[in-house]
């Protein structure tokens, strides 16, 4: 299933991407959030569209696109995981995950506009494969990691490099900007992604392509990685983890090239969709 949410910010209602068509399933009465992974959402929701999907009214093609599940208990990234990455930001590879947050403040959806944050000088793009959790994870053995993963979809981890790299602590500051995290635009249940490991991503700026990847060039791949960080916390129904981004970014060009008002950005992932947004 290709799960999405549609409407106004704040209002938005759960939908389904059947045929490159929306149809509108708010008449099953929930959200895509924590309680509805939690109580095996996914299992009742497909018996609920053997019988119900026909009658789905469909949506226009114009409607904006929200972030596919409700704002999560925590957006978990995964830091150098990609090793050309690591090698374009002049840093060993890790020996173990490099684990940040972002702020769920920060998730919006894949269409939305980039808000440059005040006093930004050095926005940047990376294109993602995100993990959506599907039921409480913790101290997870990495065979049986995928047992807790409802799906996946595109994630752009927007990134300020001068709040994250030289205004000291943690790199969550550069991470959580309003618009910083749009997601979608549909989560893509795990049984339709049929090899997580080898995925094409991209990303465009302006019409020119920056990045241009596999997800096989990972160096913790999805398994280890929600097997790890179960290891140091709970995983709860409807967390993301955001496993890394490959190399292209604009902290890696020689000279730098970061974001600017005016700019549109454009990515995506084979089978989980595409994204565009514009800065501002």
């Amino acid at each position: 299933m290709k799960l999405l949410r549609f409407g106004e910010l704040g209002q938005e209602k759960a939908g389904l991407y059947v045929n490159n068509e929306i149809l509108d399933m708010s008449s099953f009465g929930e959200d895509i959030d924590e309680q509805f992974f939690d109580t095996d959402g996914l299992t009742r929701l497909s018996k609920w569209l053997l019988k119900n999907q026909s009658n789905l009214p469909k949506v226009k093609s114009d409607v904006r696109i929200g972030s596919p599940f409700k704002r999560p208990s925590k957006i978990i990234c995964v830091g150098l995981n990609y090793t050309k990455h690591a090698l374009e930001s002049k840093m060993p590879l890790p020996p173990e995950p490099i684990i940040f947050f972002k702020s769920t403040s920060a998730l919006v959806g894949p269409n939305d506009n980039l808000i440059i944050p005040k006093n930004s000088f050095k926005t940047d793009w990376e294109v993602e494969l995100a993990v959506v959790i599907g039921k409480k994870a913790s101290y997870v053995e990495e065979k049986d990691s995928l047992n807790y993963v409802a799906g996946f979809c595109l994630h752009n981890d927007y990134s300020e490099r001068a709040f994250q790299l030289e205004r000291n602590g943690q790199w969550v500051k550069g991470k959580s900007s309003d618009s910083f995290a749009p997601m979608g635009p549909y989560l893509v249940t795990k049984d339709e992604v049929s090899n997580y490991n080898n995925l094409h991503m991209w990303l465009k700026v302006n019409g020119k392509m920056m990045q241009d990847n596999n997800t096989d060039d990972m160096i913790f791949e999805v398994p280890f990685l929600v097997s790890y960080i179960s290891q140091f916390m709970t995983l709860l129904p409807g967390d993301v983890i955001s496993t890394g981004t490959p190399a292209g970014v604009g902290f890696g060009f020689n000279p730098p090239i970061y974001l600017k008002a005016g700019d549109v950005i454009e990515l995506g992932i084979e089978g989980l969709g595409e994204q565009r947004q514009v800065a501002v």
